[in-house]
């Protein structure tokens, strides 16, 4: 069963093209990576499919629905946005932000069910939030409140889960902590669509990866099919070497390092 099918989408910022005729289909909830240099049209891509920017042409179907026939409500309840950097100057406590992810369920001045107040506490256990519930948003450290942001978007029940960079500027504790919790969405039946921009992450916690390169899709495909030194060297303009990750057993790449280029500092 397809889960998302993307046709030949366009996009462009005024005269700038960013993305040119991207084309992909998955057909099961995994997780899936897209990796790429910068402007490559990665954080662009997941807005089109997020139906936060409109494509100037092309298709983005959920399932065998196009998200230009649903309505702003009825997608939030299939697709959610994680975006790389989320407002946190607002007095709201966790729960409270996490309940926000019920918003697309409530008629208006409807007050939150039992139901709604359940699935916000199951989602914020899910993500080790629950114990947060009555802390401000700024008190949280950067991997705290991203596990949080990650709670309310699994509080709308999305079919396909969105994230721009969940673990950029996070030190390696929190970027192994919220990439497992990624992981394991997937295992629960969700789509996970994911930027990344450290390629040995996303070798180890992707199920595919889709390289991107000026626009396009130049790779995709599982870690192993997709991460040559051939196609890191195009999309990334750098000399790698592979190895085997020894406990993953995924490619683990290393930037050959030309050292007749090196700086000497005196």
């Amino acid at each position: 069963m397809t889960v998302l099918q993307i046709n030949k989408l366009y996009f462009s910022y005024g005269k700038a093209e960013v993305l040119k005729g991207i084309d992909f289909t998955i057909n099961k909830n995994m997780v899936a990576g897209i990796i790429g240099g910068n402007g490559s049209g990665k954080s662009t891509l997941l807005k089109n499919i997020s139906g936060y920017l409109k494509p100037e042409s092309g298709n983005v179907f959920i399932g065998k629905k196009n998200i230009k026939d649903f309505a702003i409500k009825d997608k939030a309840k299939h697709i959610a946005y994680v975006p790389q950097e989320m407002p946190h100057d607002f007095e709201f406590n966790c729960y409270d932000v996490v309940m926000m992810g019920r918003m697309p369920f409530l008629k208006r001045f409807q007050s939150e069910s039992k139901e709604d107040k359940n699935i916000v506490k199951e989602s914020m256990e899910i993500t080790n939030t629950w114990r947060f519930k009555d802390k401000n948003i700024n008190e949280l450290s950067g991997g705290e409140r991203q596990r949080v942001y990650i709670a309310r978007a699994l509080a709308q029940k999305p079919k396909i889960l969105l994230m721009d960079e969940p673990v950029s500027h996070l030190d390696i504790k929190y970027q192994i902590e919220i990439l497992s919790l990624v992981n394991s969405l997937s295992l629960k039946g969700i789509l996970v669509i994911t930027v990344l921009h450290d390629i040995n992450l996303a070798s180890q916690f992707c199920d595919e990866i889709f390289i991107m390169k000026e626009g396009k899709i130049m790779a995709s495909g599982d870690p192993e099919k997709v991460l040559t030194p051939d196609n890191i060297k195009s999309a990334f303009s750098i000399e790698v070497e592979l190895l085997n990750n020894p406990i993953t057993h995924s490619p683990y790449v290393i930037p050959t390092l030309n050292r007749k280029k090196q700086f000497h500092v005196v």
